[in-house]
């Protein structure tokens, strides 16, 4: 056992630029270590997950689904996982039986372990329409749950939009109606792998639930932050653009410490040089940039400490670029990955 915490990072595929090399997996380093370690190679991984409760037992999300770690991240083996070669994109840790998951997968399913990860069965396949045809299958990029249902869940797909279900995701049901109807508004039509101008509106990525609004669903995507006040029948623009220059979100996550505090990864574009993370200290209402440095890349994820407030880190996608605070943001050290790696698409602490 040890009581050191560990930053994680999920590296797969490149975006747009196939010929280029590099190395991919999970890597981890100790935090206030100088290292990292190469803990997971040659497996393209989309998400890492610490367990809050068991920081021993470290998930990854790879091309060839769940892998496990029992030993805080130094090994991994393979788990008890029904299928080959499915690639799973995110995790979501049952907050009334912490030994209960849930995966998302590409294309569209979710499994789930009743023994934290170490054993795995499919759950009945999403029925989702295909509203947007583009060069992927759809992936299965983010689940909440509901602080005031915990059968209830909200999931966020990459490039389809948003689907919901009222019983741990045994079955699901397509809630993206609405993000389709906004999209008939010019400035939230974007059109670049399909033929249709929804798309923007349908390529979520990451979606979150502030304790201090339970009723709230705060949905990231291309176009930027979404709210929801009725279990995702409608959705609202929250207009983040009032307060960033960019507005492309590709992460939001709520404060394990502080149920008013929500942090946003908002960029450019999916393959962009800029980007910041911004913080709402009222549950989405208002956001001030909340980091100091230039990233030179999209900024795929923030991390959060489960048990420390003070900690933050993010991620951008290219050049192994990781930035981590550990005084709530008045300084920020470069934990960049030395070497030649791929794109970063997840960290996580712990």
């Amino acid at each position: 056992m040890t009581d050191r915490s560990f930053l994680f990072a999920g590296i797969a595929g490149y975006v747009g630029r196939p010929g280029e090399t590099g190395a991919t997996g999970v890597f981890r380093r100790a935090v206030g270590d100088r290292t990292w370690q190469h803990v997971l190679a040659d497996l393209e991984t989309h998400v890492v997950h610490v367990h809050a409760d068991k920081p021993n037992v470290v998930l990854a999300g790879t091309e060839d689904g769940v892998w496990r770690s029992t030993d805080h991240g130094a090994t991994f083996s393979r788990t008890s996982f029904p299928d080959k070669n499915k690639q799973i994109w995110s995790f979501l840790v049952d907050q009334s039986n912490k030994d209960r998951i849930l995966a998302g997968a590409s294309p569209i399913d979710v499994y789930t372990s009743d023994d934290c990860g170490a054993t795995w069965r499919k759950l009945p396949t999403p029925a989702m329409p295909e509203h947007c045809k583009v060069l992927f299958n759809a992936r299965v990029m983010r689940m909440v749950q509901s602080p005031n249902n915990h059968d209830e869940l909200f999931a966020a797909l990459e490039v389809n939009g948003v689907m919901r279900s009222n019983n741990f995701g045994e079955s699901w049901e397509d809630i993206s109606g609405d993000l389709i109807r906004l999209s008939d508004q010019p400035h939230l039509q974007s059109k670049i792998v399909s033929d249709t101008f929804s798309e923007g509106m349908l390529d979520a990525h990451a979606i979150t639930i502030s304790p201090a609004r339970p009723n709230d669903i705060i949905l990231a995507l291309r176009m930027g932050l979404f709210r929801s006040q009725n279990q995702g029948d409608a959705w609202s623009d929250m207009q983040v653009g009032r307060f960033a220059p960019t507005t492309y979100a590709r992460d939001i996550k709520s404060s394990p410490q502080d149920p008013k505090m929500l942090y946003a990864a908002l960029s450019v574009a999916a393959a962009s040089h800029d980007g910041g993370i911004y913080r709402s200290l009222d549950a989405g209402d208002t956001w001030q940039r909340f980091d100091n440095v230039q990233v030179n890349g999209t900024i795929m994820s923030v991390s959060l400490h489960p048990h420390d407030e003070a900690q933050v880190y993010i991620g951008a996608r290219y050049n192994g670029e990781i930035y981590g605070t550990r005084d709530s943001g008045e300084s920020w050290e470069d934990l960049s990955i030395p070497g030649s790696v791929k794109d970063i698409y997840c960290l996580s602490c712990g």
